[in-house]
């Protein structure tokens, strides 16, 4: 049995190979080939990557997006985001290309950084910001649950995507002032069981922090459940 075990795994390890050979992964962010070990991003993109680092901060610029806002444990962002630079393709191409494996592997990246530091500590669930029902049905999936899903691979920190919902349909952030964004997501989200939350550390994940009016309006669905407490992860932060 065992023998019959490892060569399903060397003929499925060719079959890998061989399909690589004819339809190569190529690094989301320069285009460039990637080698086995390296997934989505290049060595050398990686390398470049404009990490924040903010987790690393006591009362950081993420933290402080917040402060006044709602009660908040910690918050940090990944990595910079600028339009027109060349990492923007990793949020591009994960929100509308249909590359929920960047997500995945995105969030698997950013576990094994933060982890070695503490962040995720007394953390009791992954709370994605939830995609409308109609939005989620026309991208096929909710790129903050992938996300979530990456790092709840490495933290073992289960993802709860059905104790919040969107209630409302949004139009688009992207070419909204900070106040049209603040209106645009006012009562969006309806929370549907307060149980799940009830005395827990919840992580509100998301993709790009921008005014954090989003995730603020997600916080303030939450304000009512009695011993909760609100931590924020995002993979990026804009910036001008």
């Amino acid at each position: 049995m065992a023998l019959i075990y490892k060569m399903w795994k060397l003929c499925k390890l060719g079959l890998l190979s061989l399909v690589r050979l004819f339809i190569p992964r190529h690094c989301v962010v320069c285009g460039a080939c990637l080698c086995e070990e390296e997934e989505v991003l290049c060595l050398r993109c990686n390398m470049g990557m404009p990490r924040t680092n903010y987790h690393l901060w006591k009362d950081n610029p993420v933290e402080r997006a917040f402060w006044g806002k709602f009660p908040l444990g910690r918050a940090t962002s990944y990595f910079f985001y600028q339009k027109g630079n060349e990492y923007c393709h990793i949020l591009h191409q994960l929100k509308y290309e249909g590359r929920k494996d960047i997500g995945v592997a995105m969030g698997r990246m950013v576990a094994a950084d933060l982890l070695r530091t503490g962040f995720f500590e007394g953390v009791d669930v992954l709370l994605p910001v939830p995609l409308h029902p109609s939005k989620k049905r026309r991208r096929g999936y909710n790129q903050s649950e992938c996300i979530a899903s990456g790092i709840s691979v490495l933290t073992e920190i289960p993802v709860d995507s059905v104790s919040v919902v969107r209630i409302k349909n949004t139009e688009s952030q992207t070419r909204k002032s900070a106040f049209q964004r603040w209106d645009n997501v006012k009562d969006i989200f309806a929370l549907r069981d307060s149980s799940a939350f009830q005395n827990r550390h919840v992580l509100i994940i998301d993709d790009v922090l921008t005014t954090g009016a989003t995730i603020t309006a997600l916080a303030d669905a939450l304000e009512n459940v009695e011993g909760l407490r609100v931590s924020v992860l995002t993979l990026a932060m804009a910036t001008s």
